[in-house]
């Protein structure tokens, strides 16, 4: 309970986490206080729900908001647009929600708001556009990627026929010069055979 009667100056301020990971306390006072290596702790004994029921009464809209650590900076995707390592296309999308685009908060109940609702917006649909625009080159790109790749694929396919077309011809001419020199091998045999038998025609 000492941690928690501790707390009491804190009542009425307004916690808030800075950039440097420092938590800011703005006092009822009006003055400015910083916390470091702030944690709390709390803990059931036995039937005593007394010091939970205090902790979760001056911490239950209490709430912590921590940036993500290491976050990338480029949010591109990077896609592989050709046979080599370095054809690659990355595509950059920018937020175009309506805090990205400030539009948000516009308000057009008054006249002023609403003049400035009309600059808020014309910014907003430039960046639209742009953002279009950009995308559109993307589009490009790609449909002429996928027109070379498709030439790319055919050109393959031609060089491929045209390198079993040469391979056939080649074996179909050492298919025939092995048929030439089979059927003279056989030429040469039968007339070899038929030497023993002219030999006994002249002995007779």
């Amino acid at each position: 309970m000492n941690a928690l009667r501790g707390l009491d100056a804190f009542k009425g301020a307004t916690i808030s986490l800075d950039a440097n990971g420092q938590f800011k306390v703005a006092g009822a006072d009006g003055l400015d206080k910083d916390i470091s290596n702030l944690s709390f702790n709390a803990q059931k004994s036995g039937t005593d729900t007394t010091k939970v029921a205090n902790f979760n009464k001056m911490f239950g809209s209490f709430s912590e908001t921590q940036k993500a650590q290491n976050a990338a900076s480029d949010t591109s995707l990077s896609m592989q647009i050709g046979a080599n390592e370095s054809q690659t296309l990355n595509v950059d999308v920018n937020d175009m929600g309506s805090q990205a685009l400030r539009i948000q908060d516009v308000d057009v109940s008054t006249s002023k708001g609403a003049q400035t609702a009309i600059t808020v917006v014309n910014n907003a649909l430039e960046t639209v556009s742009a953002e279009r625009s950009k995308l559109g080159a993307y589009q490009n790109r790609l449909e002429h990627t996928i027109s070379n790749l498709g030439t790319s694929a055919e050109n393959l396919t031609a060089s491929e026929s045209r390198i079993r077309d040469v391979d056939m011809a080649k074996e179909m001419m050492d298919f025939t010069k092995n048929n030439i020199l089979s059927q003279a091998a056989q030429a040469m045999l039968a007339q070899a055979n038929q030497q023993p038998q002219g030999v006994l025609q002249l002995l007779r």
